[in-house]
């Protein structure tokens, strides 16, 4: 009898973009993805930042290299795809937060966050998987969403509204890129151990209640979203499309 063998995790061949890659969960993804052979390549604003992590990746062995980019720029980003890709693997980890009461927020703050989190994301997938598509080359497109796309939150109306509407494209992309070999999926975490989740974790009563309702018990790392990551990317996940891997500690288990 012969048999069966677990697809690999291995990425060797494979071209990966990742958005908001200078730091935290993105720097995380980037890691992952090089750790299984991938070429990445890192984007985000801010250039010395994101020079600096490309040579400690490269020091480390890894193939990396740096694309200075602000996905908020919809034209600047699909001409820096069309240039560099196409892509095999795209990780979208560029996002935003401004948490408030829901009565407080200003349209300013609603704007900004709706255009980093889904109007960027939006047409960083589209232009990806449209270089894919005019190669003939399937690929996994991953956008970092959260756990806030399933639930609700205090003072995250509008930062939920954004991961809300991120599950709904991800799913319609899927659908509509299946035929291409492209798999469109979302990586949900809970509150990770990074800058952007500092600004909650200092404060006693949220802390609180961030432990409170993850069943674990504890904040989750940069680490817990390596592997998932190096997962949805890999031919491991070959069968898996519109689907949200929740990496929440048991957040949204009730």
């Amino acid at each position: 009898m012969t048999l069966p063998r677990t697809p690999s995790f291995r990425l060797d061949g494979r071209r990966a973009l990742v958005a908001g890659a200078s730091s935290g969960i993105g720097l995380g993804a980037a890691v992952a993805l090089a750790e299984q052979g991938a070429d990445v390549v890192l984007a985000a604003r801010g250039a010395a930042a994101l020079a600096a992590v490309v040579d400690d990746m490269r020091a480390a062995g890894f193939r990396a290299s740096a694309l200075a980019l602000d996905v908020t720029d919809i034209d600047a980003t699909a001409a820096a795809v069309a240039e560099h890709g196409p892509f095999d693997v795209l990780v979208n980890s560029a996002g935003l937060a401004r948490h408030s009461p829901a009565t407080a927020t200003t349209p300013a703050d609603y704007d900004a966050v709706m255009g980093v989190n889904v109007r960027a994301a939006y047409f960083l997938a589209q232009a990806v998987a449209r270089g894919l598509i005019a190669a003939g080359k399937p690929g996994s497109i991953i956008t970092i969403s959260s756990q806030m796309g399933h639930v609700g939150g205090i003072d995250r109306a509008v930062y939920a509204a954004t991961k809300h509407a991120v599950e709904g494209m991800t799913k319609s992309m899927a659908i509509e890129w299946g035929q291409h070999g492209i798999r469109v999926n979302t990586l949900c975490p809970t509150f990770i151990r990074t800058p952007l989740a500092e600004q909650t974790l200092k404060i006693p009563e949220r802390k609180a209640w961030i432990l409170s309702k993850i069943k674990l018990g504890r904040v989750g790392e940069v680490e817990d979203i390596m592997g998932a990551v190096a997962f949805l990317a890999s031919d491991a996940a070959a069968l898996i499309t519109g689907a949200a891997l929740l990496v929440d500690g048991g957040w949204t288990a009730d």
